[in-house]
């Protein structure tokens, strides 16, 4: 039963961590230009 309780524990701690990265990466502008990247192969100057 404690083994049912340490996987919680694991696994709620790497939920807030990757919920923490995201906020993170939110904040910090990340996810600002999102129709740049497609455009980018489109025009492709080789």
């Amino acid at each position: 039963m404690s083994v049912i309780i340490v996987l919680i524990l694991a696994s709620v701690s790497m939920a807030l961590i990757f919920l923490g990265a995201f906020i993170w990466a939110m904040r910090n502008d990340q996810f600002e230009d999102t129709h740049t990247p497609s455009m980018r192969i489109i025009n492709d100057d080789k």
